[in-house]
């Protein structure tokens, strides 16, 4: 069963408490929910919570054009942000595994418990390690080893970007080396892969490689070692690998984006007139399953202006199915990271062939794989420029992984995305790399606060992440 659990927050302490979660539950529940929690996050379309499409200039808004313009903080959006990421999804994880800690096994549990615990925990650190990525790429300097004691700790301070980063590598690393697939781990609760301990493996080291590749730019060295030993290891192969969460039919568990763009009997959003150019110049035949064939030829609406439902094209049929799966990760996402290692430090197969690979496993994704090969002919790989080529193709690749694509965005630098002239002034004319601190923090914990946003130079849409170099 999926639980619907709520939260309401005044503060940090109220933020990390969700008072309706059953923390007496089974550690398999509070699991579920959080998982359940993370897809929902990184899947919505609403405007209250995700605005990554927005941002990367997938859709654009009908009416209500604030957030197209950069406008998050109408809805203290970033509030939002942090309770999906430090409360929905962080604290049921840290409360399972206190449960788990504290177990006794009986029985004929006692001779396997200690494998079986050992993958428990393994398993719910490395998703407590991508949330705390998320935040990170979010925000900068976030509060991290006090984020998690908030029975002692209701102010915590905030640590550097970078520390956190350097720590996330070897704390997944450790799980990694935990982690025993001759063992076993969850039998229930377990929604992303059934408690598959392989697959995690697999979902692990592509993490690993994800971080590694976030801070290519900051820290090379370390960087592409820790890449090396992802590879190495073993990252997702294909899409049998994917880290997916299987939506059902009926409410409340039914896709985020089924939920915005049917069950609320709104027409809020059309595909955004930046992808539709780009796709309609590439003749890129993916542009018939991203969006729908209403208008011919495709066409979007232009960014940060109202945009009519009716001449514009809509958001394809994908998003209007209820169980449409939610990403978490993909092989697509790890391809292009395999493309991009290569192209920096000559890892692995060449980085052409890993750019084909790559651009290959979207086709794949959207059903269409006969149509790479027409496309990559006219789309080659430019060694010259690599930056380019995959920054353009993953953007387009990650379509329906809006924060996924941010990140791209930011490392890489292309495409060379324009914010609307209509944008808010304190997006200074440019397309923002991090979110504002929440209203609630500056509030609640003022001191840490501004000490925070003094270390990472103005807590404003315009500071760049530690890694962010270029």
């Amino acid at each position: 069963m999926i639980l619907g659990l709520s939260a309401s927050c005044s503060n940090f302490e109220d933020t990390n408490t969700d008072p309706n979660s059953a923390y007496t539950t089974k550690p398999e529940a509070l699991l579920s929910y959080s998982q359940k929690q993370l897809s929902d996050y990184l899947n919505t379309p609403s405007v209250n919570e995700n605005n990554f499409r927005l941002m990367m200039q997938y859709w654009q808004e009908v009416t209500y054009v604030d957030e197209s313009n950069y406008d998050f903080v109408n809805r203290n959006i970033s509030n939002n942000v942090w309770s999906d990421l430090y409360v929905d999804t962080m604290q049921n994880l840290v409360k399972a595994k206190s449960i788990i800690n504290e177990y006794t096994p009986t029985g004929t549990q006692i001779d396997t418990w200690p494998v079986t615990k050992a993958n428990q925990i393994a398993i719910l650190d490395i998703q407590q390690v991508l949330i705390y990525q998320l935040l990170v790429d979010t925000y900068g300097d976030i509060p991290y080893t006090q984020s998690n004691s908030i029975e002692t700790i209701t102010l915590p301070k905030y640590e550097k970007a970078e520390t956190i980063y350097n720590d996330l590598i070897a704390r997944l690393k450790n799980d990694l080396s935990l982690l025993n697939t001759n063992g076993k781990s969850f039998s229930e609760g377990d929604l992303f892969y059934n408690g598959d301990v392989s697959k995690w493996k697999k979902f692990g080291n592509s993490l690993l490689l994800k971080l590694a590749i976030g801070i290519a730019d900051q820290n090379p060295s370390l960087a592409q070692s820790t890449a090396t030993t992802a590879i190495n290891a073993g990252v997702m192969g294909s899409s049998s690998d994917n880290c997916l969460f299987n939506y059902l039919s009926a409410s409340p568990n039914f896709n985020p984006l089924y939920e915005n763009l049917v069950a609320s009997n709104r027409n809020d959003f059309v595909a955004g007139k930046t992808l539709v150019d780009y796709m309609n110049t590439a003749s890129d035949a993916r542009i018939a399953n991203f969006f729908d064939s209403n208008v011919t030829p495709y066409k979007g609406g232009t960014i940060g202006t109202p945009s009519s439902f009716t001449t514009n094209s809509h958001i394809g049929s994908f998003a209007y199915t209820a169980t449409t799966p939610g990403i978490i990760m993909n092989y697509t996402e790890v391809a292009f990271y395999l493309a991009e290692a290569s192209a920096r430090w000559g890892i692995g197969s060449p980085a052409a062939t890993l750019y084909n690979n790559a651009v290959t496993a979207s086709f794949s994704e959207w059903n269409m794989p006969s149509a790479a090969t027409a496309y990559l002919a006219a789309h080659p790989y430019n060694a010259s420029n690599w930056k380019k080529s995959i920054g353009e193709q993953a953007w387009v690749a990650m379509f329906n992984q809006g924060m996924t694509a941010w990140n791209f965005y930011r490392r890489l630098d292309f495409p060379a995305l324009i914010a609307p002239a209509t944008a808010v002034s304190q997006a200074e004319g440019k397309v923002p790399v991090r979110l504002q601190y929440p209203v609630r923090e500056v509030t609640t914990n003022p001191t840490n606060y501004a000490s925070a946003s003094a270390s990472i130079g103005g807590d404003k849409l315009t500071t760049k992440l530690f890694w962010d170099k270029f």
